[in-house]
């Protein structure tokens, strides 16, 4: 498929602009220039966002049916372009066309998702004459939208975690300004493009494209802000956390996912989820399988397989129908994941597969015996590398899981129900899969992570309680 890009405008308040400074977007693939985007400045930020106060009372006030209809429409709209949606989703980031299309189809499930939740805020009674003197007292509390969302997004899902914070803010009846990454904008675009066909008001949604050091800080401090909902790293996270002042915040960080394989296991099973957890995306996604840790009498036959299903990962062109995995999402992220394996060979650690650069391209690679005092053991990778330790017993692999500061989601196979509701209790993660790898995730479930993963939830219903605020109703009779 062949799209025609000409210089995108971005989306303030209702109205598409173009800037004569300009954002190159380039396919991480071959540095080929795809489109441009407008480089807003601090100026059209604080205009985007006094047009957001006017657009948080049209939102409120919108009927709960057209929020529904409204996020509908422009779920049927992506529907309607699915492959247009994909193949951009494709070209600016990192995924294959096969995986750009699931990232498509996620976005509608969020949307219509959205829709549903629209029609489920609600609130309940309150007895208050729970509280002598109080019977002749009567009320309730229910729900009421924010105001102003900010929300700032990352490169490795474009377009659907655009989608996690815009659908429910629409739904919920907020404004909502969206900052996308620089590297990949245009899905974002696509995005509002799509609630533009739906008839949603202007001023409600914007999206505006620039560089975070300029305009980041813009958006974080504004006091008519009055929520941050921030997906990327971990010392950017903790930034904005340090300066968004008094308002609400969710974050989405990083991981360290761990993945524990018992004796009784299915191996099979095992190896193919934990290759797909481990390189899909070039392992640029949060709930990337990154530390796997098999049972001894395992261990041997298990790196076999692992080792031997990598070697038929096919790595290439990402428009092709065969490609299993592209490039990450420029050079120099390449070149920063190369250096942590090479840190982690020097170290000691024994390299299994891969390690191979050339270009934004960086081969799955598979390493053993590890020192846990490398960066690649501690930190995120987001990146296609993968470490193997053999355990002795689950409780050990537990222990070992636990020792790195993020806690997003984790794995575990094993066929022994007890043991899967031991890790299930002790392992410190926001979720935790059974005889899966820790990569799965469905749109409607609450996902977020203890310690340095983040805070609050996202998932459709659990973001709208973030951007809304209970009111109480009280009547003295």
């Amino acid at each position: 498929m062949k799209i025609k890009f000409a210089g995108r405008k971005m989306l303030v308040a209702g109205q598409w602009m173009d800037r004569e400074r300009v954002i190159e977007v380039r396919d991480p693939q071959d540095n080929s220039l795809i489109d441009t985007v407008p480089a807003a400045s601090v100026d059209d930020m604080h205009q985007c966002i006094e047009e957001a106060k006017e657009g948080a009372r049209i939102a409120a006030s919108m009927p709960v049916h057209e929020r529904i209809a409204v996020i509908n429409k422009a779920a049927d709209h992506i529907e309607a372009n699915n492959e247009k949606y994909a193949y951009t989703i494709s070209r600016e980031g990192s995924k294959t066309i096969r995986e750009a299309r699931g990232e498509v189809t996620r976005c509608i499930q969020t949307l219509r998702i959205s829709a549903e939740e629209a029609r489920r805020i609600h609130g309940e009674t309150i007895p208050f004459d729970q509280r002598p003197g109080s019977e002749n007292r009567v009320g309730y509390y229910y729900h009421v939208p924010i105001g102003i969302v900010g929300a700032i997004t990352p490169f490795n899902d474009p377009l659907n975690l655009v989608a996690h914070k815009v659908g429910p803010a629409i739904a919920s009846g907020n404004a909502i300004i969206v900052k996308p990454a620089s590297a990949t904008p245009l899905s974002a675009l696509l995005l509002a493009e799509a609630f533009a066909e739906a008839g949603l008001p202007s001023k409600i949604l914007s999206v505006i494209t620039g560089y975070g050091n300029e305009i980041g800080d813009a958006l974080v401090t504004h006091p008519a802000i009055r929520m941050i909902s921030f997906t990327g790293g971990l010392e950017a996270g903790e930034e904005i956390t340090r300066k968004a002042g008094l308002k609400k915040i969710s974050m989405e960080l990083g991981s360290n996912s761990p993945v524990i394989v018992l004796e009784d296991a299915d191996l099979q099973e095992a190896i193919e989820a934990s290759v797909s957890g481990a390189f899909s995306a070039a392992g640029q996604n949060c709930l990337s399988v990154q530390r796997i840790y098999i049972h001894e009498s395992l261990i041997t036959s298990f790196q076999e397989g692992f080792v031997e299903r990598t070697k038929q990962y096919s790595i290439g062109d990402k428009q092709s129908e065969l490609t299993d995995m592209g490039p990450l999402i420029n050079e120099k992220e390449a070149i920063r994941v190369e250096r942590l394996v090479e840190e982690a060979i020097e170290k000691g650690a024994v390299l299994l597969e891969g390690g191979i650069r050339e270009g934004a391209f960086y081969t799955p690679t598979v390493l053993t015996n590890t020192p846990e005092d490398c960066t690649i053991a501690k930190e995120e990778i987001f990146g296609p590398v993968v470490l193997l330790y053999p355990i002795a017993d689950l409780e050990s692999a537990i222990e070992k899981a636990n020792e790195v500061n993020y806690g997003l989601q984790a794995g575990i196979f094993t066929n022994d129900v007890r043991k899967a509701h031991m890790a299930i209790e002790k392992l410190d993660v926001g979720g935790i899969m059974i005889n899966d790898s820790s990569d799965y995730r469905i749109d409607a479930m609450p996902f977020g992570g203890m310690k340095n993963s983040g805070l609050g939830r996202e998932g459709i219903k659990f973001s709208i309680k973030e951007m809304t605020e209970p009111k109480v109703v009280c009547y003295k009779l």
